[in-house]
């Protein structure tokens, strides 16, 4: 999508592409394995379904499309612990203000935190709650 919008669509980007889909990939990683985690807790497609409003509308809240900055501190607090949030913040910074690695590694450190803690509880909980 990343490709088609810059080649196709002509969408300027400040920064290098490749970061973008860097940061696309880890995003995309963290939905996996979120994803993973919640459905090993579900019984069935209904469940599943009754988890989005929990799990995933407040994320897309979060994750910029309302500016975080404008918000009560208390949702402000809440945002730092929503892995879209550092994906739109490092996606913004390399698209419009041309970021480099350097400038955004907080934030992939975070991602890459994200990553390897749900990954972690996906072995953890399929472990006990499927047999295998």
């Amino acid at each position: 999508m990343v490709l088609f919008a810059v080649y196709v669509l002509g969408i300027k980007i400040e920064g290098s592409i490749i970061y973008v889909l860097l940061v696309n990939i880890i995003i995309a990683f963290i939905a996996l394995s979120f994803g993973t985690l919640l459905s090993t807790f579900a019984n069935s497609e209904f469940q599943m379904m009754q988890f989005i409003p929990i799990a995933i509308v407040p994320q897309i809240f979060f994750s910029g499309l309302i500016p975080v900055d404008t918000m009560a501190n208390w949702l402000q607090a809440i945002s730092r612990i929503v892995p879209l949030y550092y994906g739109a913040t490092s996606l913004q910074g390399i698209i419009v203000k041309g970021y480099t690695l350097s400038n955004i590694k907080f934030e992939i450190c975070i991602l890459i935190l994200f990553a390897l803690v749900f990954s972690l509880l996906n072995v953890l909980s399929l472990k006990r709650y499927r047999k295998i």
